[in-house]
């Protein structure tokens, strides 16, 4: 079965081994919440005790090409390792209430003047450990995280002004001027998810009164008209029928007669399925315009080819949790040196304090090397994209873009065999990560969403804004879910959904599921 998850189960054991075999733990002496607690602080994420492999060629050959190969690890001195003990007599006489050594609660209210009440355990939940069920998923996002990737969000917190951290995020601006395929310093994390890189792309950029073409071909464009009549700019929305994109002279065109401040476009838009072409000069013609090209990549970072030096674009963002296979939480994001001209020369500041890059740049080195403080990073997020980054550069991104090609292809000639069409008639405008089929007449789409998540534990989403009703979208992404395996098992479990409904494409459904 497609159970990634289970090679974390496994690792643990293994470090579990290795620690009692060297004495570094003691499970007779040690609670089970002290156990799990040393193996997470000392574990490395992948095993020294085999070499270890990657799609393509040996680690040692890739290792000396990527600089992020080695995977995170975060070394814990042994006095730090949590063991049980008596506790010290102090410490016995503070947890008994020694008046000589520590105050009451109480006490120190009444010196603050507050009056304190009975503790209500109305609302004392949750209770015991979490359990999270398995799931494939499949729909436009989050994907299934990389067992490297979950494992080093175990590792120990760090302070987020500590030098190692620092160099932790160094290693993730690097990694992300490979992924953006840049030459340009100015590449960061933004403490959120793709939403807060959008707000930050218009909140930065855009200054009150400037105008804004926005095109729009699904909710992303919507939801960045919505944003910048927030920030006080002058939309001008450039519309397409849901399912279809723009052309390069038609976007030539607009800009060459508008002369706005930002062009912004979709690559991926994942409510209808659709790839936006951005070459073909039409960042030069921004240029020449004195347009920025603000582009969005969500759902395609890693999965489509993107040239930012060489398209001539401008400001990029994009999310976590898609073909990165990382947790949401964390938006990858670049500017160019035009775009970090226009932002350092505002006449107004930007109206939000949260996303203003001119301080968030200060905490990522961007104009100095002393780091300033801002806000507290999402450590455990960093170490997360940290390793997904080194992931990429393992696998190669050519070889990364390659695999998704393949995976939609495999996707849609499976859907052809049951008699399912795509959403996007053209075939260029189809988007390779997010696909969109159409619900055919008499099918509930709900109730085969419903079948393959209850029989197969794999999501099936539906249509999102202009395309809800009207389709399923399935995701193909990232370094767990772009893979045969895991197609595979969506074409099974649409083929066993539509059968039950009766459609005459699944005809060739074996009775039941089958199991892979």
């Amino acid at each position: 079965k497609f159970l990634p998850v289970r090679a974390l189960a496994c690792h643990d054991a293994v470090v579990r081994r290795q620690l009692t075999d060297h004495g570094t733990l003691d499970p007779a002496s040690c609670s089970p919440m002290q156990q799990r607690a040393t193996w997470t602080s000392r574990l490395r994420v992948c095993s020294h005790k085999r070499p270890k492999r990657t799609l393509r060629g040996s680690w040692t050959a890739r290792a000396r090409q990527n600089p992020l190969s080695e995977p995170l690890h975060l070394p814990v001195p042994a006095s730090c390792v949590p063991r049980r003990s008596a506790p010290s007599n102090k410490l016995a006489a503070a947890s008994a209430g020694s008046k000589d050594i520590t105050m009451s609660v109480s006490e120190l209210a009444n010196k603050r003047h507050e009056e304190l009440a009975d503790v209500s355990n109305k609302h004392q939940t949750p209770q015991g450990p979490i359990q999270v069920p398995f799931r494939l998923l499949m729909g436009p996002g989050p994907t299934n995280a990389h067992p490297r990737i979950l494992t080093a969000q175990a590792l120990p917190l760090l302070g987020h002004m500590h030098p190692p951290f620092i160099k932790i995020m160094d290693e993730i601006k690097e990694g992300l001027r490979y992924m953006f395929q840049t030459e340009s310093p100015y590449t960061l994390m933004i403490s959120g998810t793709g939403h807060a890189g959008m707000e930050a792309a218009v909140a930065n950029l855009l200054e009150p009164g400037e105008k804004i073409i926005v095109g729009v071909n699904g909710i992303w464009g919507e939801r960045v008209s919505d944003l910048a009549e927030r920030y006080r700019g002058d939309v001008i929305q450039l519309k397409t029928a849901p399912g279809g994109t723009f052309s390069i002279d038609e976007l030539k065109a607009a800009v060459a007669e508008h002369k706005p401040a930002i062009l912004f476009l979709v690559q991926g838009e994942s409510s209808t399925g659709t790839h936006q072409a951005l070459g073909g000069g039409l960042g030069e013609a921004c240029h020449a315009a004195g347009t920025l090209l603000v582009v969005d990549t969500v759902a395609s970072l890693g999965g489509v080819p993107l040239f930012a030096d060489k398209w001539g674009i401008d400001c990029i963002y994009s999310g976590s949790q898609k073909c990165l296979s990382g947790p949401p939480g964390a938006a990858p994001f670049y500017m160019s040196q035009r775009a970090v001209d226009k932002l350092k020369s505002r006449k107004t500041k930007p109206a939000t304090y949260n996303l203003d890059l001119n301080l968030i740049a200060d905490y990522w080195g961007w104009f100095k090397p002393q780091r300033s403080y801002h806000h507290t990073g999402v450590v455990s997020t960093f170490y997360a994209m940290r390793e997904a980054l080194a992931i990429v550069g393992d696998e190669g991104l050519s070889a990364m873009w390659d695999r998704h090609l393949a995976a939609h292809e495999q996707l849609w000639q499976g859907l052809t065999e049951l008699g399912l069409e795509p959403y996007v008639t053209n075939l260029t405008d189809r988007l390779v990560t997010v696909n969109t089929i159409k619900v055919p007449e008499g099918v509930d789409w709900a109730a085969v969403s419903a079948d393959a998540m209850s029989e197969y534990s794999v999501e099936i989403a539906g249509g999102l804004g202009p395309s809800a009703g009207k389709v399923w979208r399935i995701g193909i992404m990232g370094a767990m879910n772009a893979r045969p395996n895991a197609v595979q098992q969506v074409i099974q479990a649409f083929r066993y959904a539509l059968a039950k409904q009766g459609w005459k494409g699944a005809a060739k459904a074996a009775n039941g599921k089958t199991e892979l």
